[in-house]
């Protein structure tokens, strides 16, 4: 496993950990200017609840992924409901991805967009994700076509476009997120499959995913040959480096918190 901060003024948002058979990962998000909403913050918010997931996954009980991410949700918004606003569509919440080793079979489950990459070993990679809130992104931005960077037409475009795509978070026809409604659990991605054929898995945050869209360093094929070369670490510096060489263009991106896990030596 390995994780980066984007910023080295702002604290790491991401959230990785493991227990015997089980992996967790979270990518944080919030929106800057929100304390007063929630006091504890964004990185309070992932690691307690990626805390909450691996002493559930620990138990080794066998219930499915989603019915120990709404418990873990819950739990956390028992937690600082009484103190925050978590209701608030602007209020902390968390992208998922759980990866589970049970007797002959893994099981999986990714809420919004962090990524599952399954290296099979008689095909090439099976990528898993959850494109609704892309896709929402991508609806609601609509607007800002043709609309000059830079320019206060732009920048109130893009606040009201930002509007509608947090009225959308963890709504039918919208997206998914771990947030303070147990119930987005049900609403993520999830999949199971044998163990045999299968050499690894490893999960990607959003920020380190750029290594692939929108860098294009490389394909997953090639996330996967990097890994098994340089290992986590490996990825995220090549995501340093081209975020280094894009920062402050036209098409740049500002630095993101990217987290990766690999597993391998799977049992059989």
């Amino acid at each position: 496993m390995a994780t980066s901060a984007g910023r080295a003024d702002r604290p790491n948002e991401d959230f990785v950990g493991a227990v015997p058979g089980a992996v967790v990962l979270l990518d944080g998000a919030g929106i800057p200017g929100a304390e007063h909403l929630c006091f504890h913050g964004v990185a309070w918010y992932t690691h307690r609840l990626g805390g909450a997931l691996l002493g559930h996954l620990s138990r080794g009980d066998g219930r499915d992924l989603a019915a120990v991410l709404a418990t873990a949700i819950g739990e956390i918004a028992t937690e600082h409901g009484d103190t925050c606003d978590i209701a608030d569509p602007s209020s902390p919440q968390a992208t998922v991805a759980m990866v589970r080793v049970q007797p002959g079979r893994l099981d999986w489950l990714v809420l919004a967009d962090s990524f599952l990459v399954l290296d099979r070993a008689d095909a090439g990679p099976q990528v898993v994700t959850d494109e609704r809130e892309t896709a929402a992104r991508r609806e609601c931005s609509a607007p800002l076509a043709g609309v000059v960077r830079g320019t206060p037409q732009y920048d109130r475009v893009r606040a009201s476009c930002a509007t509608v795509l947090r009225a959308r978070r963890n709504q039918p026809g919208g997206y998914w997120i771990a947030k303070d409604d147990p119930r987005a659990a049900r609403e993520a991605v999830t999949g199971s499959r044998s163990l045999a054929g299968l050499n690894g898995v490893a999960v990607l945050s959003n920020g380190a995913s750029r290594i692939v869209s929108p860098y294009g360093q490389t394909d997953w094929p090639g996330v996967l040959d990097l890994l098994r070369s340089s290992g986590p670490a490996g990825v995220i510096a090549r995501v340093r480096q081209a975020e280094a060489q894009t920062t402050g263009g036209a098409d740049g991106h500002s630095p993101d918190d990217a987290t990766v896990a690999h597993c391998t030596h799977l049992p059989r």
